[in-house]
């Protein structure tokens, strides 16, 4: 059954006459849309009170890949300025927090704790609550439901932009419910407002009701790939392929070195529920092994409300480096002395071996039971 629900922005223009006359700076990107496919950005504008754009990651209209420069630009649509939040302007400077008086925050997220909308939502929270400045959070659904929550509690020794405030790996709360957390979290002095949804439940994932699906960012086309995010990121901390550079990314998980019948009956034979390895050739045509063959395997999620991708992603990891050898190595980025797997798994346990995958997994299971007690009353539906 399809279900009706409204996004936080479909309540935005019955809200924004009471910001008549205040400088609005809207904080967005392709995913922020309507029900009837109508941009955020667009509705804000034609209200006459847009002072200024915040692009993040990807950029105001989702142009650039992962990682890439994002730099202050002119919005040929609208004319209006459009600020960096990303990289080395990810904090608001006080150029930025001068270019309005309310910030209004609208995207959708993958319900991850390595997206790093997240981040750049609690870093403009940060900075509102210093400057005295209010923000609009325009609710959203969490694609991946909000009952279920896995994976690893972030040790703060690890927090960075790919995670941070002892979030687990999937954590079940909308973008609305996030902000909540954070304000509680960093115990912030803030005006903020959530414009809430409207017939969502917990139990819904995106493909249960009647939103539309934008890519929130180029290698996550579809809800298939959000679906194994949770579980299969922790590849781009290793020199293992997670299928960016094809049509299936971080459904695709291989290297040119391995052996994808043996990969696949390996994994299969842990009778994960919910999950399925199938032996799988890619050729990638940007990033890891760039025109090479890769062997390997694509995770199929049968069965999405009993499946456990974190656990998946991490024990087919585990599988990985037995068949690779030396031939597997973890990577840092850009100098950084942190491994990046300890950022994205917000620990160093694994990679050093102090625990093995199923301890990890066990362990982590005791801490997302806390978690799911202390974030209680930041939920906003049932």
């Amino acid at each position: 059954m399809v279900n009706h629900v409204l996004s936080g922005v479909d309540q935005l223009p019955a809200f924004l006459p009471s910001l008549r006359g205040c400088r609005v700076g809207l904080m967005t990107n392709p995913t922020g849309i309507d029900h009837q496919f109508r941009s955020t950005i667009d509705l804000v504008f034609r209200e006459g009170c847009l002072s200024a754009l915040f692009a993040v990651e990807h950029g105001i209209r989702g142009m650039q890949q992962a990682g890439d420069a994002v730099g202050n630009t002119t919005d040929p649509v609208t004319n209006v300025t459009v600020y960096s939040a990303y990289g080395t302007a990810s904090h608001f400077t006080e150029e930025m927090l001068n270019a309005f008086d309310t910030l209004i925050f609208d995207m959708q997220d993958v319900g991850a704790r390595f997206y790093t909308y997240l981040y750049s939502l609690s870093y403009a929270m940060i900075a509102c609550a210093r400057a005295g400045k209010r923000i609009i959070v325009l609710d959203r659904v969490n694609p991946l439901g909000g009952e279920k929550r896995s994976g690893t509690i972030l040790d703060s020794a690890f927090a960075s932009f790919v995670g941070n405030y002892e979030l687990p790996t999937q954590y079940g709360l909308t973008i609305g419910e996030y902000a909540r957390y954070v304000k509680w979290y960093l115990n912030l002095n803030l005006d903020m407002t959530i414009l809430p949804l409207r017939g969502w439940k917990r139990s819904m994932l995106l493909s249960d009701t009647d939103l539309p699906w934008v890519a929130p960012s180029p290698n996550c086309p579809d809800l298939a790939a959000a679906l194994c995010y949770t579980g299969t990121c922790i590849f781009e901390g290793s020199n293992i392929s997670e299928g960016r550079g094809t049509t299936q990314p971080f459904q695709l998980v291989g290297a040119p070195f391995l052996n994808a019948n043996l990969l696949a009956d390996r994994m299969n034979a842990l009778n994960l529920e919910g999950i399925h390895f199938r032996p799988a050739a890619f050729v990638p045509t940007f990033s890891k092994y760039q025109g090479e063959v890769c062997h390997g395997v694509q995770m199929h999620i049968t069965d999405p409300l009993v499946c456990d991708t974190f656990a998946g992603g991490l024990l087919l990891m585990d599988e990985i480096r037995r068949q690779a050898g030396n031939a597997f190595s973890f990577l840092r980025w850009n100098q950084d002395p942190k491994y990046a797997i300890d950022k994205l798994m917000g620990t160093d346990v694994y990679r050093t071996g102090k625990k093995s995958a199923m301890e990890v997994i066990e362990e982590g299971r005791a801490g997302i039971r806390k978690f799911s007690q202390t974030v209680q009353p930041c939920l906003l539906y049932s």
